[in-house]
């Protein structure tokens, strides 16, 4: 981002995890109530983009080993006579997705566990420095108004 921007950037998808990257801004001034929630925005961040790319990584190898074992049983190569990626049918594909999310469950139960206690962290956070700038704002308020 350029040096003058106030606010996060967030970049295109990453081919691995699908998620798009932000890049915080860090104000000048920035107090350590505001850098902790910034670093927990950025750990969440780290962590998301770990996990849905080995996520996907598995997802895509186990999808290809799949196809392969359902084409080689049918006597079918990878690639039909024109060259094209030989496909399976829906309803065959539909029992790869079902057999990956079953053996996955606990891994995405996991997950979601630690996404909520980190989201749950980030907004209370959030709140605090929320009420630091209000405070922050009123006494700024209440002194201009004295003057």
């Amino acid at each position: 981002p350029p040096a003058h921007s106030h606010s996060d950037w967030i970049g295109p998808p990453d081919k691995h995890s699908n998620l798009r990257p932000v890049i915080f801004y860090v104000p000048p001034e920035e107090s350590a109530l505001e850098r902790r929630l910034r670093e927990a925005r950025q750990e969440a961040q780290a962590c998301n983009q770990r996990f849905w790319a080995r996520h996907n990584r598995t997802f895509r190898q186990e999808k290809e080993e799949f196809i392969y074992s359902r084409l080689k049983a049918k006597g079918l190569e990878m690639r039909d006579e024109s060259g094209q990626k030989a496909t399976l049918n829906a309803e065959e594909m539909a029992d790869f997705y079902k057999d990956f999310l079953s053996k996955n469950f606990k891994k995405h139960l996991q997950y979601n566990r630690d996404w909520y206690k980190r989201n749950f962290t980030i907004t209370f956070l959030m709140g605090q420095v929320a009420l630091v700038r209000a405070l922050r704002w009123l006494r700024w308020k209440k002194k201009n108004i004295e003057q």
